[in-house]
């Protein structure tokens, strides 16, 4: 089976998240996706467990397949992360891995429609039975909505002419695909936009994935979760990928870590971000930034 995920910032990862080679820790990998962190924890730690949450059942299909040589120490579950610390289960972790980036099955493989290069339905669900796709938020938000998810999850500064194209367009038929809906935001943008450093879709492709997947609502839940469920000392950390996310993730443990009675002490102060050498040979961890904690 192929993996097409690069583990962002793998070896700054197991620098700081430790466990003795000989204890039987728990480790909660809570983006499990192809499991390509995964499987490096369980290859350097002969007795961890790792727990893989992700709410897509065929990316997690593939972590299993991945995860087969190392048996009972690999549990899946096929659920959100915040879902799964509201659980209120009463066990406790060792170590807790939030990787907030989009895996690269989901531009290459999944046919879901989250690339704006290619032709394909527009989707962009994470969880395939939830109730809203890219379609519906496309063809069925009133345009001012549709403005204010692109202006606020994808800080476009042109989300009203986009929206004002789309809404247009879908006047004469639905926009049904991934390369109608680029065509359109390319279109809608001015000339000398077109032409920057990133593709003028960009934007509007992220923010409509998270507000259909209702990513940026997860994540501070999940964090207060995990941090509670931490272990006395076990750490956390969270890779993000876009400001949205890493403003969330900064003043949250900024939070925690200060106050009458502290709860987790901040082992990077500033994020830390990928090497010159891993921005050249995977373009996807540019923008990473990584933060982790300790629990007090």
């Amino acid at each position: 089976m192929e993996y097409v995920h690069y583990p962002v910032m793998a070896q700054e990862i197991l620098h700081h998240l430790v466990v003795g080679k000989d204890s039987e820790a728990i480790m909660v990998d809570c983006t499990c996706g192809e499991g390509g962190h995964t499987h490096l924890f369980l290859s350097t730690y002969p007795k961890l467990t790792v727990i893989g949450l992700d709410r897509d059942s065929a990316i997690q299909q593939k972590a299993i397949e991945r995860m087969k040589e190392f048996s009972g120490r690999f549990i899946p579950k096929n659920m959100w992360f915040n879902d799964f610390f509201d659980q209120g289960e009463e066990q406790v972790y060792d170590l807790i891995l939030f990787d907030l980036g989009i895996s690269s099955f989901h531009y290459e493989e999944s046919q879901r429609g989250f690339s704006f290069r290619k032709d394909e339905a527009l989707d962009m669900r994470l969880d395939e039975h939830a109730p809203i796709s890219a379609y519906d938020v496309v063809n069925g938000y009133q345009q001012e909505r549709l403005a204010d998810v692109i202006f606020n999850f994808g800080e476009e500064r042109y989300s009203r002419r986009i929206a004002r194209a789309i809404v247009e367009k879908r006047k004469l038929a639905k926009i049904a695909t991934s390369e109608e809906l680029a065509s359109i935001i390319y279109k809608a943008v001015p000339a000398n936009y077109r032409y920057g450093h990133i593709h003028p879709a960009t934007r509007t492709f992220q923010a409509i994935r998270i507000e259909v997947n209702r990513e940026l609502d997860r994540i501070e839940p999940a964090l207060r979760g995990a941090v509670k469920a931490l272990k006395s000392g076990g750490r956390l950390a969270v890779i993000s990928f876009h400001s949205l996310e890493d403003r969330q993730v900064k003043w949250l443990f900024k939070g925690m870590a200060e106050g009458d009675e502290p709860t987790i002490r901040l082992l990077t102060k500033k994020p830390l971000i990928p090497s010159d050498q891993e921005r050249e040979e995977n373009a996807a961890s540019r923008s990473a930034k990584l933060r982790i904690i300790e629990k007090r």
